[in-house]
């Protein structure tokens, strides 16, 4: 279910509830509105009201540091394949096929991640639309796989292909960790029980205060408008909640950048001249 729909399934529950509310105003005997009645009510209401209040913003500074934290995942994960690449070159042609399928896994990534953004071209496995949507696809693991098992059976030559060998196996298990945390992080942390509990919870709200509240058109106004106002706040936690889906999603921009790092052309290299000792 989408974020979109639980957002209208809350708005429609506040406003069923307010208009109970200002239906049992009018079945209820005048007894009920006394003074005293009416104040010991809202203030139950304003006790729970603020209770919930707490939670909606524990909740959405929650959601905003997980999201902008996934974020920060992935600027890491693709500076870690900008600087595999860069190893890579170094090394030398011996390292061009596993530079290719590097190239390979970030065109699939961002393909797969974010489908409704245009492609990147060349060759890569594109998801079967079949499957369902996952951020873990399995084609990507084994590409990336296939890149770890490559580099760990490189071959140098001498010292220095030894230390450029080091430091690509290095950048590659530290990307491979990266990966995992971005996966295993990327879901959502909101449980339904919690959020039908938040629900109720505004729904109550909204009764009593429909209750104690006069019948007229100013107020009905001011019931669709806090009705409105919450299931948007409803709607921006459950983005967020989902980084990876929805209309709140990640920026695609680092491992685009990362994409445009890999498509650039190798320069020579320069060694350094040695100068003759003085004489």
């Amino acid at each position: 279910m989408t974020s979109f729909l639980e957002t209208l399934m809350l708005l429609a529950l506040l406003m069923a509830a307010s208009q109970l509310g200002l239906w049992l105003q009018t079945r209820l005997h005048e007894r009920h509105f006394t003074r005293d009645s009416v104040e010991s009510v809202r203030l139950v209401a304003t006790i729970l009201a603020t209770f919930t209040a707490i939670v909606l913003g524990l909740l959405l500074t929650a959601t905003k540091r997980s999201f902008d934290a996934n974020a920060h995942t992935l600027r890491t994960l693709s500076a870690q394949l900008i600087e595999l690449d860069a190893q890579l070159r170094e090394y030398g042609s011996e390292a061009e096929p596993i530079r290719g399928l590097l190239r390979r896994y970030t065109a699939a990534a961002i393909a797969d991640t974010w489908p409704s953004e245009p492609a990147p071209s060349g060759v890569y496995p594109h998801r079967d639309p079949r499957q369902p949507a996952s951020i873990e696809y399995s084609e990507l693991t084994e590409l990336l796989t296939q890149i770890d098992v490559l580099a760990m059976r490189l071959n140098p030559a001498d010292a220095f292909h030894q230390r450029a060998a080091s430091r690509i196996n290095e950048t590659m298990s530290a990307t491979l960790r990266t990966r995992w945390m971005l996966i295993e992080s990327a879901g959502s942390t909101i449980d339904w029980p919690f959020l039908i509990v938040l629900m109720l919870w505004l729904a109550v709200i909204f009764l009593v205060f429909a209750l104690t509240s006069p019948r007229h058109a100013v107020m009905q106004v001011v019931i669709a408008l806090s009705a409105l106002s919450l299931a948007s706040v409803m709607y921006v936690i459950l983005e967020l909640d989902t980084p990876f889906s929805g209309t709140m999603m990640i920026s695609s921009t680092p491992l685009r950048d990362a994409l445009a790092h890999l498509d650039r052309p190798a320069g020579p290299v320069e060694m350094p001249q040695t100068q003759p000792a003085p004489r």
